[in-house]
């Protein structure tokens, strides 16, 4: 089976920095996004970033790019989210998403084709 584990993310402060990981195992990269998602309470599910295996092809959201970076370790099996200069709008609970095929003509950003899903990181932005 195939599981995602997300660490705690935290809290920070306005302008800080903040680093999100997600440990799979039982997962094949090949061929496959991955991706980070974040939801507030009250609204949709937002696609941040996302980035093949090969890491040479990443996605941002426009509200994050420049700020935040998608990272990928096959061999530690680690996908990572780097957020620096956190906003306060940057609050909200923060999924690992795998299993979306490359070979589909879905947006690397959208949540649909995603078959695996963490169990989520709360991360609080205080101005």
């Amino acid at each position: 089976q195939v599981q995602l584990v997300e660490p705690g993310g935290g809290s920070v402060q306005a302008g800080g920095s903040l680093r999100l990981s997600c440990a799979a195992s039982g997962y094949t990269y090949s061929g496959y996004y991955m991706g980070w998602f974040r939801q507030a309470p009250g609204k949709e599910r937002e696609g941040v970033a996302a980035i093949a295996a090969s890491g040479r092809s990443t996605y941002y959201a426009d509200s994050v790019k420049g700020r935040f970076t998608i990272s990928i370790d096959i061999a530690k099996n680690t996908l990572y989210l780097q957020m620096n200069g956190a906003k306060p709008e940057d609050t909200a609970m923060y999924y690992c998403a795998a299993g979306h095929p490359v070979s589909t003509m879905g947006r690397p950003l959208g949540a649909g084709l995603y078959k695996y899903w963490g169990q989520g990181t709360q991360v609080t932005v205080s101005s």
